[in-house]
C-alpha cells in the first residue's frame, strides 16, 4: 500500500494565502469584480466583451507565469507532486466541473471572496466543499488505499 504524505509548509502557505488575498482585494477595487477561478476562465473561454476578455487574458496569464516568478526568486522551479493516477485525475476534474456548476462557483469565489463577504451561500458552499474534501481524502487513503 502507498502511503501518501502530506507536507506541512506554513511559510509558503503564508505567502500564497497573502498574495491570492492581495489579488482578490485589487480585482474586487480596480474592476469591481470577484476572483472566482472558473468564472474568470469561463468568462475568458465565451466573453462578452473585449473588455471582459482582455483583463480575464492578464489574470490567467499572471497564473500560468507564477511558477516562473518562483523559479527567479529561488532558482529553483516548484515540485508539484500529485500522488493519484492521471484516471484519478480527470474523474476528480469532471466531479470538480460538476460542483462548480451546481453550486454556482468554486472555492476561490465563495471561500475567499464570499466569506469575506459574509453570504451564507458561500459560507455553505464552503462548508460543503471542505466536507466533501475531508471525506474524498478519507475514502482515498483509508478505504481504497490509493
Amino acid at each position: 500500500m502507498t502511503v501518501i504524505e502530506t507536507a506541512f509548509t506554513p511559510g509558503a502557505s503564508l505567502i500564497g494565502g497573502l498574495l491570492i488575498g492581495f489579488g482578490t482585494v485589487l480585482l474586487m477595487a480596480v474592476r469591481g469584480n470577484v476572483f472566482g477561478a472558473t468564472g474568470i476562465l469561463a468568462g475568458f473561454l465565451t466573453p462578452s466583451s473585449s473588455s471582459e476578455w482582455g483583463w480575464r487574458a492578464v489574470l490567467i496569464a499572471g497564473m500560468l507565469t507564477g511558477p516562473f516568478v518562483v523559479l527567479g526568486v529561488t532558482g529553483a522551479l516548484p515540485v508539484i507532486e500529485v500522488p493519484v493516477s492521471k484516471w484519478m485525475m480527470i474523474v476528480g476534474g469532471f466531479i470538480v466541473g460538476l460542483g462548480v456548476t451546481y453550486g454556482a462557483g468554486c472555492t476561490s469565489g465563495h471561500g475567499v471572496c464570499g466569506i469575506a463577504r459574509l453570504s451564507p451561500r458561500s459560507i455553505a458552499a464552503t462548508v460543503t466543499f471542505m466536507i466533501t474534501a475531508g471525506i474524498t481524502v478519507y475514502i482515498i487513503r483509508h478505504v481504497i488505499g490509493g
